[in-house]
């Protein structure tokens, strides 16, 4: 009788659009005692079937990665907040579908930031604090000690907050690199708040020893830098244990990296490696690890506080020639894009551009997806009656390791309103306008995949890349000739090379002048390989520096103005 009666409440439940809320896991979470503190943020429940690592470190696109729930918090200071089957989840979708069983539980609050914006609208995101916008590792956030707990439908379990992540120490100057930060007034006035924009630079040998000499400028652009990378004038650690490559299937590979920061160090000091003043920016925004370098509509100018407000004043302060002929880019990736995007949005201001495995520069070739033509970006086809879950990542053999589905749930479960801090969302902060609330307008819908074309129309206009350079090259041309390379490979992990093949059939046909532009392409090669045939890819991703800074002292000689000094810095 009493069964009965269950399903029938049950029925009903139903029937009336409930959830099973009442009768699935909930997990009270509260805040360290004696907290003081208001937060806003986004509250993260991590589970875990092994304790190899905390849960936090365990979130990934893969199929080794574990549970992730995630809700909204305003105004927390006191009392509890609850995860229950209501909270957006990956790769579950809802807490209701977690198995009984024991799990290691760990919970962390992703501390946002109030923002009252230039353009009226007030928003809530993380901002920043050094970590590279990494939630698993940002200072200030809270977390909980990971605990292993046996999960039962209906029961409610308690997670302490008891740990903060402490600040991050600054990197310490030294005889070859330098650190540099400024308060952008352009920024600053865009976010209502003070923000900053930095470089690690990277002085030549002779530096010091030569004061009247001004140097080209070597911009590598690419994800948050703590430091100068791939630079090291200590030898390779003796005692390093050899880790083990999945990517590259070699095992050591920590030490190769050790050996070819302390190599590019004696090139770079030796008697023939050009003499040229190479940075590393930092320009992490509330949305991502760095600001795409362009300006943007959610985030503001930052290619114009980066072009001329922070290279300006490393240009002061450390002898740089200061003018558009004498800085040049390069860099992977993200940095591969952003070197493209800036050479033709700014293209007085640099002389030359080393893209490598760029993030998508066609949108029609928005990885798998077309955004301009398909209706859905999560499958091959909604006309078919077996519409496949399209490919989100490949490894260096062809094999999807993860879906595009599967990494946008994953990063709608980090944060709602495009504030994951991670690819996706990045790239809608970047390329979107705004939406009524003040964040990105969708690209497609996280949960569907439904592509929005109006959106599509926006990007299109404002930043493919491909469509630009073809539509504009009458006024461009000339500015951009002879100064575009681009180099990926055709494994690339993330079918970056989709959209390279189109923008260079369009490079192909440029006339009045012809683009005299390079596009190369390496079989097998994964991401970020940098055009060098010669060494493997698992080298040449290490390489950068070594190979465009020579590359562009050669090519400079043909581009330079009349009077422009070629030999001072030439010692």
């Amino acid at each position: 009788m009493y069964m009965r009666i269950l399903k029938q409440i049950l029925l009903f439940a139903w029937v009336l659009g409930f959830t099973y809320s009442a009768f699935s896991q909930e997990f009270k979470v509260s805040l360290p005692a004696g907290n003081s503190k208001k937060y806003d943020g986004r509250l993260l429940l991590l589970l875990s079937s092994n304790g190899a690592t905390e849960p936090r470190f365990q979130i990934s696109d893969g199929d080794g990665t574990q549970l992730v729930f995630g809700v909204n918090v305003d105004d927390w200071h006191s009392g509890t907040r609850s995860v229950t089957s209501s909270a957006y989840g990956y790769p579950l979708e809802s807490l209701s579908q977690v198995p009984d069983g024991e799990y290691y539980v760990q919970a962390v609050l992703h501390v946002y930031e109030t923002f009252k914006r230039s353009d009226g609208h007030t928003v809530k995101l993380h901002m920043d604090q050094g970590e590279g916008h990494h939630w698993q590792s940002a200072p200030g956030n809270l977390y909980s000690t990971p605990v292993k707990m046996r999960l039962k439908k209906g029961a409610v379990l308690s997670v302490k907050l008891d740990n903060l992540i402490p600040p991050i120490k600054e990197p310490e100057d030294t005889k070859y690199i330098k650190h540099i930060k400024i308060q952008s007034k352009l920024l600053t006035a865009f976010w209502g708040r003070p923000m900053y924009l930095g470089a690690h630079v990277l002085l030549p040998e002779g530096w010091d020893t030569h004061p009247d000499v001004k140097y080209p400028l070597a911009i590598f652009h690419g994800h948050f830098p703590d430091d100068f990378s791939g630079f090291s004038s200590t030898p390779p650690d003796p005692n390093l244990k050899p880790d083990s490559s999945a990517r590259f299937r070699i095992k050591g590979y920590n030490r190769i990296v050790q050996q070819e920061a302390y190599d590019f160090y004696k090139l770079w000091t030796g008697p023939d490696f050009p003499r040229v003043l190479a940075i590393e920016i930092q320009h992490a925004t509330p949305y991502y690890d760095d600001s795409y370098a362009v300006n943007t509509a959610n985030m503001g100018p930052y290619g114009d506080a980066i072009t001329y407000e922070l290279i300006p004043e490393i240009e002061k302060r450390f002898r740089g020639i200061g003018q558009g002929w004498a800085r040049f880019m390069y860099g992977g990736s993200t940095g591969g894009w952003e070197v493209l995007a800036a050479q033709v949005f700014y293209p007085d201001e640099y002389n030359g551009c080393y893209a490598a495995c760029p993030d998508p520069i066609d949108f029609s070739r928005y990885t798998v997806a077309d955004i301009y033509k398909d209706k859905n970006a999560y499958y091959s086809s909604t006309k078919s009656w077996n519409p496949q879950l399209q490919p989100g990542m490949r490894n260096g053999l062809g094999i999807a390791t993860s879906t595009l589905k599967g990494t946008c749930q994953r990063e709608l479960a980090l944060g709602d309103n495009g504030r994951s801090g991670d690819q996706w969302d990045i790239w809608e902060a970047t390329f979107s306008p705004t939406n009524e609330q003040g964040y990105p307008k969708r690209i497609w819908d996280r949960k569907t995949g439904v592509i929005d074309s109006s959106v599509a129309a926006y990007w299109k206009e404002h930043y493919d890349l491909t469509h630009i350079i073809r539509r504009d090259w009458h006024k461009i041309g000339n500015k951009l000739a002879g100064r575009i390379h681009i180099y990926v490979g055709e494994m690339d992990n993330y079918f970056l090379n989709l959209a390279v093949y189109t923008a260079e059939d369009m490079l192909k046909g440029l006339s009045n002048p012809a683009c005299n532009c390079e596009v190369d392409y390496e079989p097998r090669a994964e991401h970020c390989w940098n055009g060098d045939h010669t060494i493997p890819n698992y080298l040449s991703r290490l390489r950068y520096h070594q190979r465009f800074i020579p590359m562009w002292t050669k090519e400079v000689e043909s581009r330079a103005p009349a009077g422009a000094d070629l030999k001072s810095w030439r010692y």
